[in-house]
């Protein structure tokens, strides 16, 4: 067992194991190592190292080959994980194969190796928060499918606006997700590239020979290779992170809307239940939203860690002070709680209870209010505008003073039964019949997020 204090009892909650475990110890090591066995495979290609010496640099680019606490301490005093970890494997290697030792890390510097590395654990990540994406999006579809004409009260400023169906609100996070999934599709290509400048950047060391390496390199870890080392350009990094706080910003909305949703006022939308899920530790009736605290948890710190990406990118010349070394453990936790947030989310469109009986009885909370501008609309053809707001902003009024259903109002007002029938005023008090395009949206979010799929 490490000697070195865990800190970990928040993980299972707020992050995914599968990002903990790209970025963790072992994964930050091996994607390091994966850099400098690609290196000597792609230095051997083009004959600046002996095909002699590969066999056993890749034998030492094993992460379990290393210890992790002692790698810890001497960071503390290098100022970076590269070099003490490259002394490790150069000590490695000339305990067994001595002449191949004067081979590693040749050419590379200190960022190279870092950077690269984390480009490898992001390729990794990318792809797990891309299938965690398809996975919340095909659950979001089927469900905006399945309650694409159920009415529920819309709301605006917190107050019942006029009626939404439950399949539009599910469907507006859905198009969302659509669109994070194309950008990531964008963005990757700029992201999974290869870090490789030398001390300053010139690769002055390795002569021309070069850009034969860079290349080489790049084809070995199947990384686009840019038009120039990006030791001090964070664009890209910071590309990313700002893509993970778009995420993390839908998956709150959708934590907030669950949770607003659940309060025991409204009781529409409940997260599925299981046994010692969202309970308390006093009261036994509770059943508190956990998982919409996760997504809101996430939309709340991310922010601000994508803020710490953003105030790192002004490095200094060709190797920063501080700046850099901000970003080693903010990107990575920006990854991990998005992906937390993700897998929440999962669970709770998957398992989403709905109880549509009890949205119906929200609708009427008002008495019909929430129709009133459906009842304005028509009369303003026949009226005119200024007068059927008037006139039904007059019943309205009256509705509530005397605590009465609009309807009824409505039908004992002289100028409104004039223009209006008992059926006709029955139809546009009926939440069904005044839901406009929602369900064309629904179908036009499911018809895009299966174009992104197919």
């Amino acid at each position: 067992m490490s000697d070195r204090p865990h800190n970990g009892l928040f993980d299972a909650y707020f992050t995914s194991t599968a990002l903990r475990e790209v970025f963790s110890d072992a994964g930050r090591v091996q994607g390091m190592l994966d850099f400098e066995a690609a290196l000597a495979r792609a230095e051997a290609r083009v004959g600046l190292v002996p095909a002699s010496a590969v066999a056993a640099i890749e034998a030492a680019c094993q992460a379990s080959l290393y210890d992790f606490d002692a790698l810890a301490v001497a960071i503390g005093s290098a100022g970076n994980s590269a070099i003490p970890l490259v002394k490790m494997l150069g000590k490695r290697i000339a305990e067994h194969h001595p002449e191949a030792e004067r081979y590693v890390h040749l050419g590379a510097t200190s960022q190279d190796v870092m950077d690269t590395g984390l480009v490898l654990q992001l390729r990794r990540a990318a792809a797990l928060l891309d299938a965690e994406l398809a996975q919340l999006a095909g659950a979001l579809a089927q469900q905006a499918e399945r309650y694409a004409a159920t009415p529920m009260p819309g709301r605006t400023w917190l107050q019942h606006a006029t009626p939404v169906t439950l399949g539009m609100k599910l469907a507006s996070t859905l198009g969302a997700l659509t669109r994070h999934r194309q950008r990531l599709a964008e963005l990757t290509p700029r992201l999974l590239v290869l870090q490789f400048g030398g001390a300053s950047g010139s690769l002055a060391a390795l002569g021309d020979k070069a850009l034969p390496i860079a290349e080489a390199l790049a084809e070995a870890l199947n990384l686009n290779l840019p038009e120039q080392p990006w030791h001090t350009q964070r664009d890209r990094l910071v590309e990313f992170a700002a893509w993970l706080g778009l995420v993390a910003g839908t998956l709150g909305k959708l934590g907030r809307d669950v949770s607003l949703l659940m309060q025991t006022e409204a009781g529409e939308v409940f997260e599925p239940s299981a046994p010692g899920k969202g309970g308390s530790s006093t009261m036994p009736h509770k059943r508190n939203p956990v998982g919409a605290a996760v997504l809101i948890g996430a939309a709340t710190r991310v922010p601000g860690l994508v803020a710490t990406m953003f105030s790192a990118m002004p490095q200094e010349h060709e190797r920063s002070l501080g700046l850099w070394h901000a970003e080693w453990d903010t990107l990575p936790e920006i990854a991990c709680l998005v992906a937390g947030a993700l897998q929440q989310a999962r669970t709770i469109a998957a398992g989403l209870e709905v109880d549509a009986a009890r949205m119906g009885r929200n609708l009427q909370l008002t008495q019909g209010l929430v129709l009133a501008e459906a009842v304005s609309i028509v009369l303003a053809q026949r009226l005119g505008r200024d007068t059927a707001h008037h006139l039904v902003e007059q019943c309205c009024k009256r509705a509530v003073a005397e605590q009465r259903h609009l309807r009824q109002v409505l039908g004992d007002e002289p100028q409104v039964a004039a223009e209006l029938s008992p059926a006709e005023l029955d139809r546009l008090l009926d939440p069904a019949h005044y839901l406009g395009q929602a369900q064309a949206w629904v179908a036009r979010a499911v018809a895009e997020h299966n174009r992104f799929i197919a």
